[in-house]
């Protein structure tokens, strides 16, 4: 059985994964440092981690199995958890693709280049109450499809 995985320290979207995940029976693991604190729930495990900046991040991607869910807003990560042929989604209900995943990392890397040579960069919109909607309606979307090929 898969399980959802989550880069929980700046995750908006606990609330709708704790309710995707009861709704098909999926169990949660919720990865975040020790500076964030977490409520352990039915079917939801917390795994507090030290402070540094990727130790989230590293847990996960020794954890991840192959047909696993992962939420994370991090490219890097999300490319790890694709190449141990897990699935990896955004907040906002983006599902990372092997094909696209290339494109993303290296206008991240582009990105933070020009920040340090001091151009300013956008940063995200704001999350929105729409984000959350699409972002549950997508990963319920993908629980349901991971079910039917899990049982068939």
């Amino acid at each position: 059985m898969f399980k959802i995985m989550v880069d929980a320290d700046a995750c908006p979207v606990k609330p709708e994964i704790r309710q995707a995940a009861a709704l098909h029976g999926v169990p949660v693991l919720m990865v975040a440092s020790f500076d964030h604190r977490l409520q352990p729930e039915e079917g939801v495990q917390i795994v507090q981690v030290d402070r540094s900046s990727q130790s989230a991040d590293l847990y996960i991607a020794n954890k991840v199995s192959p047909g696993d869910v992962l939420v994370t807003q991090d490219f890097g990560l999300a490319a790890l958890a694709l190449g141990k042929r897990a699935y990896a989604m955004s907040n906002r209900g983006q599902l990372y693709q092997d094909k696209s995943i290339d494109f993303l990392l290296e206008r991240r890397h582009e990105q933070a280049r020009l920040r340090r040579g001091g151009k300013y960069t956008k940063g995200p919109k704001p999350f929105t109450e729409q984000d959350r909607q699409i972002f549950l309606q997508s990963l319920t979307k993908l629980l349901s499809r991971l079910q039917e090929n899990h049982t068939t």
